[in-house]
């Protein structure tokens, strides 16, 4: 993935965290092209709650998990469908066949894929990777983004994170 931005914040706790994964569904929203968003951090890097918080700021109510056993779970949501992968246990890119991915990554709508480098044919794909990294409740969020959507979307976000 050609990285022509980036932009980090430093979040103090998953509140924080959560926080930022709703500004980012504003800044996203809405779907009108396909979007591929990938999350890549270690366990418990927060991969999960920012998805949380970007799923709960596009309208999804009722508890959200990561789809670790599912592998996927989709969303309808006013601004466009959202699919939510965790490739985690994905033992064999070829799985992916699997999951009907042909049938949304080229629709408008969100594709948010947690550990994105299990599958190489997405990582390429990526209009957005989110790196997270933790030392104790303090996380660090990095975005790398390429191509137009990217650029505009970074340009909108502020320098650093305040929630």
């Amino acid at each position: 993935m050609g990285q022509p931005g980036s932009l980090s914040w430093q979040l103090a706790n998953e509140r924080q965290t959560e926080a930022a994964g709703a500004l980012l569904a504003d800044r996203l929203a809405p779907f009108t092209e396909p979007l591929l968003l990938g999350l890549t951090g270690p366990l418990g890097a927060g991969k999960t709650t920012l998805a949380r918080g970007l799923l709960k700021a596009l309208g999804v109510s009722g508890r959200i998990k990561s789809p670790t056993y599912t592998l996927i779970e989709p969303y309808e949501t006013t601004s466009g469908p959202v699919h939510h992968l965790d490739l985690y246990r994905l033992d064999h890119p070829g799985e992916l066949e699997f999951l009907g991915l042909t049938d949304f990554l080229d629709e408008p709508g969100l594709v948010l894929v947690e550990w994105p480098a299990k599958a190489p044919v997405l990582m390429k794909r990526l209009d957005f990777e989110i790196v997270l990294a933790f030392s104790g409740e303090r996380r660090t969020l990095r975005i790398d983004g390429s191509g137009k959507a990217a650029s505009h979307m970074l340009a909108s976000l502020p320098a650093s994170f305040s929630a």
